[in-house]
């Protein structure tokens, strides 16, 4: 289906599309359809009136997320095609030992505005676009489809990512089935208790996997301070490793109480482990010890391009603050989630660090989300997660 609803480009605007990037910029436009709403589907043509594809329009900086480049036969055909695309992908995956994996991410599987996580046979849809919750019942219906009976129940919890005028009208909930929470699953045998209606983001934070277990494989016999820990899922893989020692930190009480119902469910209570409420800079400042290993895992400092700079500031400062703390030979895990900290950017800030504390720093490792989070090869914006083990000399 070619949308009657459409989008034409300025002359010269449409070469990002033709590389298959999914956005278009509102400063490209040169006209459109009249009385276009939030969400609508619209079709995108050049100023020579060629079709380049068919997306979702939002009144903003992004005008359209593309979601095909190719004409839709039907939405309902269209979806159940994506879904299907996206399950495929990971039932190739090395996914042993787990049931908790995200099913669409995004761009990287062209849906942009959409992510779902699955956790064991609980799909947590959650929309970032008009467009995406417009479609929500198709989509669903084109899971049920796909899925069948490996789906229990779907939740809904995208009011916290919509934009705020439209996500008043919203309210979370399940949209098929129902089940209690929390619920327990497995990643790479570890036990998780997840809770998508009350946790942050949907749940559980499935894009460090790898991480956690590259981790879990210098941890044995080491003392580890795991900071901004959430649910604690570095600290579990640490001392399944057989860690020494393992100190959670996270400024939220609700996150402690995680980590330690996480700890009790995999029957960890007589291993070496504290958990801490505090924030992770007084903490580093105030506290004399040092570690082996230190994981730095915060939140986006950045959201926005205007953020940037202030942004690297406070990368950086927790970054010199832990290479102090960490012992002779030990090794620092620092990440960013920030999707406008470029690689190359926070690369930079951690030689600034490495500088500023003056010792002796080697990479080792290079890392970046799971691969159930698949980076577009023509959208680097979902490269979004950066990670370094640095180890300190």
């Amino acid at each position: 289906m070619k949308s009657t609803l459409f989008i034409q480009l300025k002359p010269g605007k449409d070469a990002p599309v033709k590389r298959f990037h999914p956005w278009v910029f509102s400063g490209a436009i040169a006209k459109q359809s009249p009385n276009l709403q939030d969400g609508d589907w619209v079709s995108v043509f050049s100023s020579r009136d060629e079709f380049l594809g068919t997306g979702h329009y939002h009144n903003g900086s992004i005008a359209v997320k593309i979601i095909s480049f190719q004409e839709i036969e039907s939405k309902s055909t269209f979806w159940e095609k994506r879904i299907q695309n996206a399950w495929d992908l990971r039932s190739l995956l090395p996914l042993e030992k787990t049931n908790a994996f995200r099913l669409i991410h995004g761009e990287g599987d062209g849906c942009p505005g959409l992510i779902m996580d699955l956790y064991k046979d609980v799909l947590v849809f959650q929309a970032h676009t008009i467009g995406m919750h417009r479609d929500r019942d198709e989509i669903v219906e084109a899971i049920k489809q796909v899925l069948g009976k490996k789906i229990k129940a779907i939740y809904d919890k995208s009011r916290e990512t919509l934009p705020t005028e439209y996500a008043q009208n919203c309210t979370n909930g399940y949209v098929f089935g129902e089940v209690a929470v929390p619920y327990t699953v497995k990643e790479n045998g570890i036990s998780f208790s997840i809770n998508w209606i009350t946790g942050q983001k949907t749940g559980f934070f499935i894009d460090q996997r790898e991480n956690r277990a590259l981790l879990a494989k210098y941890a044995k016999g080491k003392s580890v301070l795991n900071t901004f820990c959430y649910s604690g899922g570095f600290s579990l893989y640490a001392l399944e490793a057989g860690a020494a020692s393992v100190i959670s930190l996270d400024a939220s009480a609700k996150a402690i109480d995680l980590v330690n119902a996480n700890i009790e469910l995999n029957k960890m209570k007589d291993l070496q482990h504290e958990a801490i409420v505090g924030e992770t800079l007084p903490y580093l400042k105030a506290n004399e010890d040092e570690f082996d290993i230190i994981v730095l895992d915060p939140p986006a400092f950045a959201k926005s391009m205007n953020a940037k700079h202030k942004a690297l500031q406070g990368y950086q400062k927790i970054n010199e603050l832990a290479l102090k703390k960490i012992k002779k030979n030990g090794l620092l895990f620092t990440y960013s989630c920030s999707q406008v900290i470029t690689r190359d950017l926070f690369y930079n800030m951690l030689v600034a660090a490495g500088i500023a504390v003056g010792r002796e720093i080697q990479v080792i490792h290079q890392m970046t989300q799971s691969p159930d989070h698949p980076i577009n090869l023509f959208h680097p914006e979902s490269n979004y997660l950066k990670g370094f083990v640095l180890k300190v000399l």
